[in-house]
């Protein structure tokens, strides 16, 4: 027999094989858990809830709980039960009554259930979010996603909504969503209950604060941030590496940080230095640091029987394990296994190895490759960590990872941690993390799916992004092609949260190695002179012009650590009321001062930019156009369309 049960601050049902709790999570947020026999407490990456004022009320034909201006009723259907979310009154949401019970709840092994949540669709309804996919398409509605990570993609199961609601899947299965015309589905192929978050949003700046709220907010942003990042794949040796470094003083350009990628180590697990190619590390970085640039050092989470550190850890169990089978989970110069992140111990041991063999040196900012982690075959119920079986918490690894790093760096006195990482989960923002979207090809529509996947990041509460400026593999610098996107490339960095040149570049032909038989030997050159006569003083200008940016940045990112509110941000952020800016994809505003119009085609010079209400001022001219209107801007090879607020003390930067 089913039962309506009203408690003082929650509304439950209760059915045969189902049990459904709803309680606040905050203001104006309620957390929804269904599950067969019992509700379990797991909050997975959640914070704790700020406090919020809710009421209950209802009898045994409906429950309603108010929170803020979030309202949820609760009451029996046919053979089931339903749920409706409202904002002052007017439905953003409810529940689909599509399944039974047991088919919500599909049982497959042991304490394995495909669990799935199922809402009914809504046809004026825009989804924004799902962290990145290489796909062009910015709103999701209509689309079919696998919540998943791998390599360019990372997914972050949270979508903001065109009717005033974020909504959180708050499960780190593997799973799948569907942002259909007949439904809205939510799936983890492995999981014990399903677990998600409304929250009812005014304004989208209101719906990402509150998403904040529930993940954590990232920190201030360290000035060397905002700089530029030079890095390619890769610097074989100390000497390789100054030799850039100092080349860049020479020619008095501006560089922030350069990063020294993979296989400078003996071995993937030793996580230390090759010491014939990298003899002194303490003398390099003292010599970076006297010329201003910051070293970032590339660090894989993988290990093999080879490593010094193998059967340590082996041993003790700090590697991710197979359920069935032997350690082998990645084939990258033989069988892989992966550090086990979730595991405290695991990650007091890999920081250990870190801080004696960078730290110490004065490299203490990192990239986390490898971070999704990239197993082969993607078979996550195989893998076991310490958390339990990876086909119900895989998508976990990220945030442990970069939390590795955070704790650790914070144990050493160090107040803003940075690292750069390739995959990301709910959360993982309050760790200083900066994000990519992985290896990316060197393509035209590679620059186009950057774009929607900084904007989708963003909404999902990643506010540090980038981008390998050029993409990551395929590009021949000796190609008109090729030479014209890195410019085009190099434009949209500009106006990226963190502006970072990376890439494995087509040798030119006769290139000689500087150090042969090496695992892992470099690509071609990727420094700002290596693209050709013409482009040199064009990307000279935009590291420079980016440097003066700096300060309005770190202004923007100040507010972002404060109110959630991204760097790199869509249209409808700053004009909700303006219904063309919900479907604007390529353009977006940097700040809340610029905008920004990149152009993502070869041969092209002109493209048509809507302008929201207000004056705006064109950086490249000062002319000055009135908004509410579209127009249509000219651009050469260099030049890019960027428009100022009439008035922004920003635009200084400009003239």
């Amino acid at each position: 027999m089913s039962e309506i049960i009203i408690n003082k601050n929650s509304i439950s049902f209760r059915m045969r094989d189902e049990i459904i709790l709803i309680e606040p999570y905050g203001p104006d947020t309620v957390r929804v858990r269904t599950a067969r026999t019992r509700i379990y407490d797991e909050d997975w990456t959640l914070l704790p809830p700020l406090p919020a004022e809710a009421t209950t009320f209802g009898d045994e034909n409906k429950a309603t709980l108010v929170n803020g201006s979030l309202t949820v009723e609760l009451y029996p259907i046919w053979e089931g039960w339903q749920a409706r979310f409202l904002r002052h009154g007017k439905e953003i949401l409810r529940t689909r009554q599509e399944e039974d019970a047991i088919a919500k709840y599909r049982h497959t092994e042991g304490d394995h259930y495909r669990i799935r949540a199922v809402f009914e669709p809504c046809d004026d309804e825009h989804f924004y979010g799902l962290g990145q996919e290489q796909q062009p398409y910015f709103d999701r509605k209509g689309g079919a996603y696998a919540l998943q990570h791998t390599n360019t993609k990372s997914t972050l199961p949270a979508v903001y909504s065109s009717r005033g609601y974020y909504f959180l899947w708050n499960n780190p299965a593997p799973g799948h969503v569907e942002l259909a015309k007949n439904r809205t589905l939510w799936q983890a192929d492995s999981a014990l209950q399903a677990d998600y978050i409304v929250a009812a949003a005014d304004t989208p700046s209101d719906g990402m604060r509150r998403y904040c709220e529930l993940t954590g907010f990232s920190p201030a942003m360290p000035q060397w941030t905002a700089g530029f990042w030079q890095c390619k794949l890769r610097y074989e040796s100390q000497e390789d590496l100054l030799a850039v470094a100092r080349e860049y003083k020479k020619r008095n350009i501006p560089l922030d940080v350069i990063v020294i990628d993979f296989f400078h180590w003996t071995e993937q697990g030793d996580w230390r230095f090759e010491p014939s190619l990298w003899p002194d590390p303490k003398a390099m970085c003292d010599e970076l640091r006297e010329m201003g640039i910051r070293p970032v050092v590339s660090v894989w989470p993988t290990i093999n029987p080879k490593s010094i550190n193998w059967k340590t850890m082996n041993d003790r169990n700090l590697i991710v394990r197979t359920e069935k089978g032997q350690y082998g989970m990645f084939e990258f110069h033989g069988q892989q296994a992966y550090v086990d992140t979730t595991n405290p111990e695991a990650r007091d041991y890999l920081w250990n190895c870190i801080r004696e063999n960078y730290y110490k040196y004065g490299i203490h900012n990192f990239w986390l490759d490898q971070s999704e982690p990239e197993v082969h075959p993607q078979q996550y119920d195989n893998l076991r960590y310490y958390l339990g079986n990876g086909g119900q918490m895989t998508m976990l690894y990220p945030y442990y990872y970069a939390k590795t790093f955070y704790d650790g760096l914070r144990s050493e006195g160090e107040t803003d941690p940075v690292s750069l990482i390739r995959c990301a989960y709910p959360g993982i923002q309050k760790f200083g993390a900066v994000v990519w979207n992985g290896d990316i090809p060197s393509t035209w529509q590679a620059l186009r799916e950057s774009v929607v996947s900084g904007l989708s990041m963003a909404v999902c509460g990643v506010p540090w992004w980038t981008t390998d400026i050029g993409g990551f593999h395929s590009g021949d610098p000796q190609t008109d092609d090729f030479k014209e996107l890195i410019v085009r490339w190099f434009q949209f960095g500009l106006f990226s949260p963190v502006m970072r040149a990376h890439g494995v570049r087509i040798k030119p032909e006769g290139q000689k190695d500087r150090h042969p038989g090496l695992l892992e030997p470099a690509g071609g050159d990727n420094e700002l002179w290596s693209f050709g006569e013409r482009n040199y003083p064009i990307l000279r200008d935009l590291v420079v012009l980016r440097d003066k940016l700096k300060p309005y940045i770190l202004r923007t990112a100040e507010n972002t650590a404060r109110t959630g509110e991204p760097i790199m941000r869509p249209m409808f952020f700053d004009f909700p009321d303006e219904e063309a800016c919900w479907q604007l994809s390529d353009q977006y505003m940097f700040g809340s001062d610029i905008l920004f119009a990149p152009i993502m085609q070869f041969g092209q010079t002109s493209r048509q930019v809507y302008l929201p209400k207000g004056r705006w001022v064109r950086t490249t001219d000062g002319s000055v156009h009135v908004g509410g209107c579209t127009v249509t801007c000219t651009a050469e090879i260099d030049q890019f369309i960027a428009f100022v607020r009439e008035g922004a003390e920003v635009y200084s930067v400009f003239e």
